[in-house]
Parts: structure tokens; C-alpha cells; sequence
């Protein structure tokens, strides 16, 4: 199958969303509102996780999409990510400027000259708040920290494939501790996340992956990331039974982030961490592309899992 044709499918995908009234088109490809319908997916689908998780005892933290601009810059996101990035800018100029503004505006010309960075950014990943956070509170203990996050993220990349949005939420969970806690987390949720999915009957596969890391240094980073089987992800059939779509990855991050907030354990080494992020539209959007548009003629299993 060529680009082009995978690219026919996701746009023939994505208008029929639009046209079964689940998707509202914004005029900016990957910016979406969403129906009744499918927010009440989202919502029996964030309920599942929960059930699945409760047992682990995790911290919940809720975040805002937007993150501090200085606690990004200290992540090293821009180092991999520059294109994926999303900052916020506000008008800054004087009442000249402000007239000129207006000017422009009515013109059809560019107005953004006099606006400038504020002090926050759009959150790239929900785990990205945690990190500082726990850092804050000093070293962990002994059994380290297990923390639940759900936020909308941000990565400007638009496309047609309904699955690649430019806004969209995750949820998390993030463990941070030893090694050992750590890939004892990893492990166990590779094997939860392909349980839960397929309650849900759809077709599951996971494989190692990477990051599209940008720059010239970018392949070394992806197939050191590969090498090392640091990432896995979870993959659906949306669009292409031949490039099925990422739905839940599963990071270990070493000690990377460990090292950069300083978030040290009981016995004072630098923590290594780990996620599990679920892509909720993606699976939603797999939901109906496998069960139909309508979740009342959904299977009996399947609707008996997520609405009880």
C-alpha cells in the first residue's frame, strides 16, 4: 500500500466521522470538537482504566493542558521535539502597536509582530507536570510513588488521520522508583493493557518502537531507543490493518527524568521512571471503526464492559 492510499483512508475515515456527527470539523486539520456520542465513550473507556488500575493505590493528579515554560525548557523536549512543540504567545505592544494590530487585522495581514512567549506552553505529554512535582516534595519512599494523570496534550502536527489530532488527552500512569519497581510496572501493564483491550474486542498487537527524534541525531536516538526495547506500543487496526495505530505505549525513561528534576530514592540514587499512556480518542476511534458508528448495536460483551 502506497502513502497516498494510506493517506485516502484516513481522510475517508475522518470525513465519515464528520458525517455521523462524531467528529465536528474545526477548519484546521486535527483540531476537533466531539459529540455527545463520543465524549460517553471517552468517559466508559477513562472509567475502565480506573478499574483496572485501582488496585496500585495511585496518587491522582489533574493538570491544566498547559505547563510551565521553564519546567519545559528543563525537560529537554525542544532537544528532541522542537516541531512538535506548542507555545503561547500574548499581544505585548502599546496602544500604537495595538492600532497597528487592528489595522492589519482588517487588511488580511499578519498581526502577530507584537506578540511575545508567555510563561506557559502546551503540555506535550501528561506526564510532563509530574516530574516536577514529585521532585518537590524530596526523596521518595521506599516503595517509591505510583501517580495517575489525565490531561489534553498538544503536539502540532496536523494531518487527516483522524487519529494523529493536534489536541488530544491521555491519561497515565507514571511509576517512579528503583529499576526494579519500575520494569516490574512496565511488565505488568504490557500484559493489562492487552488484557483490557481486548475485553473490549478489538485486535491487539504490541511491538517495540521509537520516537521520531528530529535532527540529524534523530535516527541514533530512535535505534538506541529501539535497541534497547525502551518503549513498546500497543497497536490497532483504525485505518490500515497494514500500519496499525499506536494506542497505548508502555516507556521505561531510565533515569532521565530522575536526573533532570533531581528526584532521588529513600536510599538517595537517581529514580528511574516509567508510563503507561492511553490514547483515549484512538481507542475510541477504534472502537467505532471495529463495532460501527452507533454504540447501541455495539457486541453485548463489549457494551457490557464499558457501560455494565
Amino acid at each position: 500500500m502506497t502513502t497516498t492510499d494510506v493517506k485516502d483512508k484516513q481522510a475517508a475515515y475522518r470525513d465519515e466521522l464528520v458525517k455521523q456527527g462524531l467528529l465536528i470539523p474545526t477548519g484546521v486539520d486535527g483540531l476537533y470538537g466531539r459529540s455527545g456520542v463520543f465524549e460517553d465513550v471517552i468517559e466508559r473507556f477513562d472509567a475502565l482504566i480506573t478499574v483496572w488500575g485501582r488496585g496500585d493505590g495511585a496518587e491522582v493528579m489533574r493538570f491544566p493542558p498547559a505547563l510551565n515554560r521553564r519546567a519545559f525548557e528543563q525537560s529537554e523536549y525542544l532537544k528532541s521535539f522542537p516541531h512538535l512543540a506548542g507555545t503561547i504567545h500574548s499581544f505585548a505592544g502599546d496602544e500604537r502597536a495595538h492600532r497597528t494590530l487592528l489595522r492589519r487585522l482588517e487588511e488580511g495581514q499578519d498581526w502577530t509582530e507584537d506578540q511575545v512567549a508567555t510563561d506557559v506552553v502546551m503540555t506535550p505529554a501528561a506526564c510532563y507536570p509530574v516530574y516536577p512535582t514529585v521532585a518537590a516534595r524530596g526523596p521518595l519512599p521506599g516503595e517509591g510513588r505510583l501517580i495517575d494523570v489525565f490531561s489534553y496534550c498538544f503536539r502540532h502536527e496536523p494531518s487527516l488521520d483522524p487519529a494523529r489530532m493536534q489536541l488530544f488527552r491521555m491519561r497515565e500512569y507514571i511509576r517512579i522508583g528503583t529499576p526494579d519497581q519500575v520494569m516490574e510496572f512496565r511488565e505488568l501493564w504490557i500484559e493489562r493493557g492487552r488484557d483490557l483491550i481486548a475485553s473490549l474486542g478489538l485486535p491487539v498487537g504490541i511491538d517495540v518502537a521509537n520516537d521520531p527524534f528530529f535532527g540529524r541525531a534523530g535516527k541514533m536516538l530512535s535505534s538506541s531507543q529501539r535497541d534497547q526495547k525502551l518503549k513498546f506500543e500497543l497497536l490497532i487496526p483504525i485505518t490500515s490493518e497494514e500500519s496499525p495505530t499506536a494506542c497505548l505505549s508502555f516507556n521505561y525513561h531510565q533515569e532521565h527524568f530522575g536526573h533532570l528534576w533531581d528526584i532521588r530514592t529513600a536510599d538517595g540514587e537517581v529514580a528511574h521512571t516509567a508510563c503507561v499512556g492511553f490514547g483515549m480518542e484512538r481507542v475510541a476511534l477504534a472502537l467505532f471503526r471495529h463495532h460501527g458508528f452507533d454504540p447501541a448495536t455495539w457486541p453485548a460483551p463489549v457494551r457490557a464492559v464499558l457501560w455494565g
